[in-house]
């Protein structure tokens, strides 16, 4: 009986941790195809690109931290998400005065299904980051740092992806000036915002994190971090470039390439550190 089982179990587990990579795969070729795509066909990859990522993010929590954190991490960040959208939407704080269009298609307080979702795919993964950027940080700082990091990198995500929606129709700004030099669509007062609701929302997750998690062996990486990880890569860098190739928006393009600069180069020495045992 105990010969048969214990197969049976590995294979589960094994099953387990290719889900994540088998979605994050998925969520790379659907990102390729939208800006070879226009029209609905562009609307339903969107649909598409939201629902793989925040799957991502969600059967990653949970291979990689156990059910309660993947629970926790779905519960939590679409419950801020759709505060904070809805504050957004009815008082213009803290992103400034903008509405959504009908595209997005079903909304709950006003706020589309599709934009928790979004959250989703964008909290987890950096925080994810932050929290492999700052493993060696000396332990009493390394709360903060990370809350820090991962707020940044929320925030650095959003630069790359509003301007596209933007375009691609799905909300527009009522004063979308001033804001980054080469972004004349989306104000500074978004990026302010989601720096805010970055700052707002990461703590949660640590403390949820801290709450529910299985502990993990270290040093070594928790099981499941890799598909958000290639995600959010994919993401930003290959949005960048889908930016300046193919949709007519070198303003995000530059600015997405520029931001993710030192968080390229953290990771590589963080992911050298690693390798290396140190």
């Amino acid at each position: 009986m105990t010969s048969v089982a214990a197969p049976a179990v590995r294979t589960g587990a094994f099953r387990a941790r290719v889900l994540p990579w088998v979605l994050a795969g998925a969520v790379v070729l659907t990102a390729i195809a939208y800006p070879l795509t226009d029209g609905a066909a562009r609307d339903a990859v969107s649909w598409s690109i939201v629902l793989l990522g925040a799957g991502v993010s969600i059967v990653a929590a949970t291979v990689g931290r156990g059910w309660r954190t993947g629970l926790g991490v779905l519960v939590t960040v679409a419950g801020v998400a759709v505060f904070a959208e809805a504050l957004g939407l009815s008082t213009g704080f803290p992103y400034g005065e903008y509405s959504y269009s009908d595209a997005l298609g079903p909304t709950v307080v006003g706020v589309p299904f599709l934009v928790p979702l979004a959250w989703l795919m964008m909290a987890w993964p950096s925080w994810v980051l932050a929290v492999r950027l700052t493993a060696r940080v000396r332990a009493g700082r390394r709360p903060l740092l990370r809350v820090l990091v991962a707020a940044y990198v929320f925030a650095a995500w959003d630069v790359v992806l509003d301007p596209q929606m933007v375009q691609a129709g799905y909300w527009r700004w009522k004063h979308p000036t001033p804001g980054l030099p080469g972004i004349d669509t989306v104000p500074l007062t978004n990026l302010a915002g989601w720096l805010l609701a970055g700052l707002v929302l990461m703590p949660l997750l640590d403390a949820l994190v801290a709450r529910t998690a299985i502990p993990a062996a270290p040093p070594a990486p928790t099981a499941g971090d890799g598909p958000p990880l290639l995600v959010l890569g994919w993401m930003t860098l290959g949005g960048a470039l889908a930016h300046a190739g193919w949709l007519g928006l070198p303003g995000s393009a530059a600015w997405g390439a520029l931001l993710s600069v030192p968080v390229v180069v953290a990771l590589g020495i963080s992911t050298r550190r690693w390798a290396h045992g140190r």
